[in-house]
């Protein structure tokens, strides 16, 4: 039984054959609609969530399967103290396999040691992301055609945000990748990712504040938005949540072949007059989410393809 807790948890082969996999499904989606007949999924989502929470729901659904869980932590028995380690051992019960969000860095590892189902990480706190770390790579590899030799630029929250902690680790392992870290001084990627994975890695970076100056050079602009629930301080907050937003006049200077991903959900770092530009793949990003988290779900239940 496998979990999927962390982007490294699978090797760069096991994800290249997993992309392979979401993209059959994308052009056959009809001929995988039984294959997780009878097979449950539990949703536990102690954190709210729009993006993933559905497209793991609609993601089991396209495959014949079942949906049970919670949205929130209030709606479970989370309110009246039950642990992830008790929870984790009765949903057991219930379902074939499990997508749990939680607020706490590390939740999911818990739950993984207590479970006997497949335990997939769908965010823990500002810690890893894994599910929408295959959701950006087939987004990269399909608009690319290649995750190798990429120039990735990172904009707003690196701090705090675990969808770039996540895809930088993911993306160390591909051959002449670099990346432009862009935000204020007091949103900076962490010691751990810079030292840990960048630096450890030999991987080319800068860190710059300026999104003008770095946007011609880029292959994929990845922008986050500034996370109002990771700040202790909400005086903080305000100061820096508008310090960097995409618009038209910033879009001219990029390539015409670079692109755009964000995870979702956006407030005002990216401007809708973007929306219309094809180089905006934020909308497509987030179906290739749905084809990539139900080929986890195959692999994960070991699920053949059908024939």
């Amino acid at each position: 039984m496998r979990h999927l807790l962390n982007p490294l948890d699978f090797s760069a082969e096991e994800i290249d054959d997993l992309l392979a996999l979401a993209r059959d499904i994308e052009g056959n989606l009809p001929g995988y609609s039984h294959v997780c007949d009878g097979k449950k999924l539990a949703t536990l989502f102690y954190e709210p969530s729009t993006r993933t929470r559905l497209s793991f729901e609609a993601a089991m659904l396209n495959l014949g399967g079942s949906v049970l869980g919670f949205a929130s932590a209030t709606s479970s028995s989370a309110a009246k103290g039950e642990s992830v380690a008790d929870t984790i051992r009765m949903i057991s019960c219930y379902a074939d396999i499990c997508a749990m969000r939680h607020p706490k860095e590390g939740a999911a590892y818990v739950a993984a040691q207590k479970a006997s189902i497949p335990v997939i990480n769908a965010g823990d706190g500002g810690h890893q992301h894994p599910t929408q770390t295959l959701t950006d790579l087939m987004t990269i590899c399909s608009l690319q055609g290649r995750l190798d030799n990429l120039t990735i630029g990172l904009c707003g929250d690196l701090k705090f945000g675990r969808t770039v902690h996540s895809l930088i680790n993911a993306m160390v392992r591909y051959p002449g990748v670099k990346f432009i870290l862009i935000s204020p001084e007091e949103l900076r990627i962490p010691d751990s990712i810079r030292e840990d994975v960048l630096e450890a890695n030999n991987i080319p970076f800068e860190e710059v504040g300026s999104l003008d100056d770095a946007i011609g050079s880029l292959d994929i602009l990845y922008m986050t938005r500034v996370q109002k629930e990771r700040f202790f301080n909400e005086e903080d907050y305000i100061r820096l949540k508008d310090c960097y937003i995409l618009d038209k006049k910033k879009m001219k200077l990029a390539k015409k072949n670079m692109y755009v991903l964000h995870p979702l959900p956006r407030v005002n770092e990216i401007s809708v007059e973007v929306d219309d530009d094809p180089r905006a793949a934020y909308f497509k990003q987030a179906q290739y989410g749905v084809y990539v988290r139900m080929a986890l779900i195959m692999t994960l239940l070991e699920v053949k393809k059908p024939c």
